[in-house]
This record gives C-alpha cells, sequence and structure tokens, in this order.
C-alpha cells in the first residue's frame, strides 16, 4: 500500500497501471491467513502436549478424534499406546502428520478448510462461531472471507484476465482478517487453556 501510495498518489481515482499492486497483496494477504491458521494449530496442539496434565484433561472432541483413529489401525493393541503418557506420543505423532497433510492440501483458506483444520488437528467443533464483531455476524464473515479467497483464486489462476482489483478491496480484506486472526487466535487459547490451565499467551 505504500508503493501504491508513492508511486500513484492519495488523489482519487482508479490507477488502472498499478492493479497488479493490489492483486498481489489480495495473494499475499491470503498466504499470511493461511500460514497463520496452519501455525497457530499447531502451536496450540504442541501446547496441549506439553501441559496436558493427563489424557483426561484432553478436549473430549480431540480425544474422541484419537479414539476412532485407534480404533481404525489394524494393530490390535495399538489402543495400549495411549497408557501411561503414551497419549503424548500419540498426539505427537499427530501433530507431524498433520503439518505433512496440511503442506499438500491446505491451499485454500476458506471457511470450511479452516474449520475442518481447527477441528481435526485440536478437536475446536467450529472455530468460526466467534467471527463476529459491530457491524459484522458470523455468516458475514465467513461469506467475505470466502469471496476474498475466491477472488485470490482468480488472480493466481487467471493473472491479468482476472476481476479488477482496487485498492480499497486490500485494505477491507486486510482489515477483514486482521479480525479473523485476533477471534481464531482467542478461540484456540480458550480451547487449550480449558484443557492446561494455560493459555498460548
Amino acid at each position: 500500500m505504500e508503493i501504491h501510495t508513492n508511486l500513484g498518489g492519495e488523489a482519487r481515482g482508479r490507477r488502472h497501471d498499478l492493479e497488479v499492486l493490489n492483486k498481489s497483496a489480495i495473494v499475499l494477504i491470503t498466504a499470511c491467513w493461511e500460514a497463520y491458521c496452519e501455525d497457530l494449530a499447531a502451536e496450540a496442539l504442541q501446547h496441549i502436549i506439553e501441559h496436558a496434565s493427563d489424557s483426561t484433561s484432553l478436549p473430549l472432541e480431540l480425544r474422541k478424534r484419537v479414539a476412532k483413529e485407534l480404533k481404525s489401525d489394524l494393530n490390535e493393541i495399538a489402543a495400549w499406546g495411549l497408557a501411561d503418557r503414551g497419549w503424548q506420543g500419540i498426539l505427537q505423532k499427530r501433530l507431524d502428520e498433520l503439518t505433512a497433510e496440511r503442506n499438500r492440501k491446505l491451499n485454500t483458506p476458506k471457511t470450511q478448510n479452516i474449520i475442518d483444520l481447527f477441528n481435526t488437528a485440536l478437536g475446536i467443533d467450529d472455530v468460526s462461531t466467534r467471527w463476529r464483531w459491530a457491524g459484522m455476524n458470523v455468516p458475514q464473515a465467513r461469506a467475505k472471507l470466502d469471496k476474498y479467497v475466491e477472488l485470490r483464486g482468480a488472480i493466481a489462476h487467471r493473472g491479468q484476465s482476472a476481476t479488477s482489483c482496487t485498492k480499497a478491496k486490500v485494505q477491507d480484506y486486510f482489515s477483514h482478517v486482521q479480525r479473523l486472526v485476533a477471534k481464531t487466535g482467542g478461540s484456540a487459547n480458550i480451547h487449550v487453556k480449558g484443557a492446561t490451565g494455560r493459555g498460548l499467551w
């Protein structure tokens, strides 16, 4: 945005020759949002592994998910891996697998993919339920995120022929993602604090 202002000034009006900066910003904001969610999920799970007093203090949905995974394991004694502090090793293995999987799959950080990420990693039922603030309810916040992630896809896959992109859109998207970051981080923090008695920060 500073480059845009330096080259185009602050007067009203479209600057079509600077639209590439706007498009680049949309792509970058989306990448930052994606990376933030991935890193937050990993950090929160690591926090649970390190600070949960025992397996019974783990979030219920996370325990259900681990139990389901162990039930489908062909190894008949896989469940014994939970004994003593073995649950920590199992969660650490899950963290490593989730990290590898997300690096392959989470390249479109739309609402449902973010919900699925936090549900799989931490057992948070729907992390988007806290995406609300004055003038913005949850369905609107979800739809707005998805609209901008779709714009990012159009830019990345069709380049110059993609939908026009203004500086105002960039500023709107950046502001929206900043709010989503605060709300998503807050949800993860409350979730892990409930499991460990200690917040992330």
